[in-house]
């Protein structure tokens, strides 16, 4: 129904805005504004900061107000001034040790002192824009820094929770830990296993109720329902003692030895700089996983958070609190409770300073075991299963393992001046430890060299080159990614003599179509009598370029008379198609989605007959017996080509795991029902591998309702043989952006010609009509509307082929008996992102797809 607008007539008492065509307006008076979700994101950040930044500072040994001047002195300065608008800063976790240790041996005023010349120095780190080098650390160093870190505080505040008092050494922690067991105090003891408990147990509360009571944040819930339980058991427990803020010590002249004193300032410099930029790379993941908050905040500017956090640190010291960094907790908070700008933190600073002034008696209140038990428990948060696993993954497990015992035995400057030389150490024994093998298979001898090649390898390089006969035909496969100056001359020089005494030699990549060098003599392995790959020699794919479907095109001066490769057609040396402009998919521009009629349409709207070309996609144009117009290979020799990529570089990697399947059968967990849309790749999106997924591709990723198949029981029988047979546990249907079946359904008409693809498609009719109906509520994406009606269509497709899929008998039967769960997917293609349809979503209730983010951030 349209809505007429009434037009606004002249009025001539109103006064006319005059302004130049074609120029901006005038610019309206700047105000203030503070959004909703600013100030709500605000609210659930202070709830957080407030009892860590107290408790932070009783592990540190410093005056508790020293942690409420940090957490407000990081939230406005930071906030105002930092380069990531939703990275909240304050007294950190993995300053604890160190600030302890200054504590206790220079003194508080001291080490306000030190804060401030760290600060400085940050300042000028800043001003000489050096922020993304300290990147360059190995994450296997900082995690174990981090680790170490949280290993120190937890045995620490273990003796509060006890009722004890820590002593300043981890070692003599531990050596005291069975003495202060044997006499725990039992009133601390309760204070603190009750704050462990509402930590551990709230975010976990089930059901609706559950999920609203969630949103108080667990570390205020743990702290106030201790306070609360010993203020009314009338507990004799040491509690917060905040002094008159008339008599807050404020920053003094450093004393002590200069060199220590210096050492002091580079460690709280090093460890506030990159705990922070780490945390500001983080932020930008976790801002990523939000599109419609990505395009509002934007990437962080590292040079400038420097800058901030200096300014921070440099008042923070001068105040009289504890050093500032950017604080992983408090960030991800801030980012999941929606906070859309830097106002978000600042207000958190706001919120800070109020509770300091007005909330003495009630902060007050606050046994020291409950502070003591929280930071424990986010000390042990810090030794992350995650950080270990990904770390061994990437073979850098000494790297964690020294570096964390080096920060627990002898401190955090030490421990990781002990990591980067175990880093180095690997390094080198990486950069030195390369396998060099020869062997001879029907005629043909194989070198491969696994490693790096550099100087230390050529010894034994030559001795597997001399091993090959002059004369011979000879394939060297290079597995690096490095071959220093005296490798290449002595590959060259050998290569140069073997050819010249007839043979042949192939330089070869291990993964597919890399070449390395201009090869003299004959070029390429056959893949059959009268096929030669010539164009192999100068392919410079990236490592990514396979799974791209990239295959190198065959130049007109090749594809004509068979010589080297020309130009056209050719892969620049970055991989990318220097024939093909990044974002157009051929010389017709075809984007490979089908239009109302089930061809290809092309940006201009164009249409075409569909023929394969050289380049793996769909284009449109004449192809001779060769090659297409273009210079590009025909299919079937692309067809060759990855089959012959397949038997070289991947089947010796799964061959045992597919001869296990072969042995026992397939047993997937997983019916996956998508569409035949070439972008969506099952494998990739899911990390999936042989035996993991049993798929059901077709067009529009359709399910019909049993009996309206018509002759086409494929889908029907692929459903019942899953669930019957196979007896998977879950069955996805998966949807995706841009599907050209659902365009086509919203273009067409009802008297169109009845082709097969109409005919299939008469099974999305009732995902139409869900749409048109105004009593059901719309499918729609996390966070932001659908970006049009085609993107409405696909999600609400989802919602309705689980629908079709309940009516099949043999899905309704393993639904009621509890074997079986379904799962609605949607992937857009162009953001490579992943929704999943809420499991909430039910009758009645709106369907939500929540996208899938990348892992959050650690404490």
């Amino acid at each position: 129904m349209s809505a007429f607008v009434p037009t606004r007539a002249d009025d001539p008492s109103r006064e006319k805005r005059i302004h130049e065509p074609h120029s901006p307006p005038p610019t309206p008076p700047r105000r203030l504004r503070v959004e909703g979700a600013d100030l709500s994101a605000s609210i659930a950040v202070f709830l957080i900061a407030l009892p860590l930044s107290l408790g932070i500072a009783l592990a540190t040994g410093a005056p508790l107000q020293a942690g409420l001047v940090a957490a407000a002195v990081g939230g406005l300065v930071v906030g105002y001034l930092g380069g990531t608008p939703l990275q909240v800063s304050g007294p950190a976790a993995g300053l604890t040790v160190v600030t302890a240790e200054l504590i206790h041996q220079y003194g508080w005023r001291t080490t306000c002192a030190i804060t401030v010349l760290a600060g400085i120095a940050q300042l000028g780190l800043g001003f000489v824009r050096v922020a993304r080098s300290a990147l360059a650390v190995s994450p296997a160093i900082v995690h174990g820094m981090l680790a170490g870190i949280g290993v120190t505080i937890a045995v620490a505040q273990l003796h509060i929770v006890l009722g004890g008092t820590p002593h300043s050494s981890v070692l003599d922690n531990m050596r005291g830990l069975p003495a202060q067991l044997a006499s725990a105090h039992s009133a601390a003891l309760s204070v603190s296993a009750l704050t462990l408990a509402l930590l551990l147990v709230w975010p976990r509360l089930p059901g609706r109720a559950g999920r609203l009571l969630r949103k108080v944040p667990a570390p205020l819930v743990a702290v106030a329902g201790a306070s609360t339980t010993a203020s009314l058991t009338g507990l004799s427990l040491p509690k917060v003692d905040l002094p008159s803020w008339s008599s807050h010590a404020l920053a003094a002249f450093p004393e002590g030895p200069v060199l220590g004193l210096v050492a002091a300032v580079l460690t709280i410099t090093l460890v506030c700089s990159v705990q922070s930029l780490l945390g500001a790379v983080a932020v930008d993941k976790l801002v990523a996983t939000r599109p419609e908050l990505s395009a509002r905040v934007g990437r962080s500017d590292l040079d400038r958070e420097l800058l901030g956090q200096g300014a921070a640190n440099v008042v923070s010291g001068v105040l009289g609190g504890l050093p500032v960094a950017g604080v992983a907790v408090r960030s991800s908070a801030n980012v999941q409770a929606g906070a859309v700008s830097r106002n978000s933190t600042m207000l958190h600073g706001v919120l800070v300073v109020v509770a300091a002034l007005l909330m003495v008696p009630i902060l007050e209140l606050i046994p020291l075991a409950s502070l003591a038990a929280l930071v424990m428990a986010v000390g042990i948060q810090m030794v992350s299963l995650h950080h270990i696993r990904t770390v061994t993954r990437h073979r850098e497990v000494l790297v964690y393992a020294v570096t964390t015992l080096g920060v627990v035995f002898f401190g955090v400057l030490e421990g990781v001046t002990l990591g980067i030389a175990m880093a180095v150490a690997v390094a080198l024994h990486r950069l030195t430890r390369t396998r060099i093998t020869h062997d001879e298979t029907e005629g043909v001898h194989h070198v491969r060299v696994r490693g790096q090649l550099t100087f230390l390898a050529v010894p034994r390089l030559s001795r597997a080159l001399h091993l090959v006969p002059q004369g011979a035909h000879a394939v060297v496969e290079l597995d690096g990614s490095f071959m220093d100056h005296a490798a290449y001359e002595s590959l060259q020089d050998w290569q140069n003599t073997q050819t010249a005494h007839g043979g042949t030699v192939e330089l070869i990549g291990r993964r597919s179509g890399v070449r390395i060098g201009e090869p003299t003599g004959p070029v390429g392995l056959h893949l059959d009598a009268g096929t030669a790959m010539a164009d192999a020699a100068d392919c410079r794919c990236h490592p990514w370029t396979p799974w791209r479907n990239h295959q190198c095109e065959i130049p007109e001066s090749v594809a004509a008379g068979g010589g080297h490769p020309g130009e056209k057609g050719a892969t620049g040396s970055d991989g990318s198609d220097t024939a093909d402009a990044p974002g157009a998919d051929d010389a017709s521009g075809s984007t490979g989605e089908l239009d109302a009629a089930g061809r290809t349409a092309d940006a201009g709207g164009t249409t075409g007959a569909v023929v394969p070309t050289g380049s793996g996609r769909l284009g449109a144009g004449p192809v001779d017996g060769v090659g297409g117009t273009d210079g590009s290979r025909p299919s079937a020799h692309q067809l060759a080509r990855g089959i012959s990529a397949f038997q070289r570089n991947t089947a010796p990697l799964v061959r045992g795991e597919l001869a296990r399947l072969a042995r026992e059968g397939q047993q997937p967990s997983q019916l996956f029902l998508t569409c035949a849309d070439s972008r969506v790749v099952t494998s990739m999106i899911t990390s999936s591998g042989p035996g993991d997924l049993f798929v059901v591709r077709n067009v529009g990723n359709l399910v019909p309702l049993p009996g309206q198949e018509s002759g086409d029981d494929s889908v029907a029988a692929a459903i019942e043989y899953a669930v019957d047979v196979l007896e998977v546990r879950s069955i996805t249907v998966c949807g995706h952006s841009g599907c050209g079946a659902m365009q086509a359904l919203l273009s067409s008409e009802p008297d169109d010609t009845q082709t097969p693809l109409k005919r299939w498609l008469r099974h999305g009719q009732p995902s139409l009509e869900r749409m048109s109906d105004e009593s059901r509520p719309w499918a729609r994406l996390a966070g932001r509307a659908p970006a049009d009606a085609a993107e409405q269509l696909c999600l609400t497709n989802v919602v309705q082929q689980l629908e079709h899929l309940r009516a099949h008998e043999s899905v309704g039967r393993a639904l009621r008996e509890g074997m079986l769960e379904l799962h609605g997917m949607y992937f857009h293609v162009g953001e490579a992102q992943a929704y999943l349809l809420a499991e909430e979503s039910g009758e009645g209730e709106d369907d939500v797809f929540d996208h899938v983010g990348v892992a959050n951030l650690s404490a």
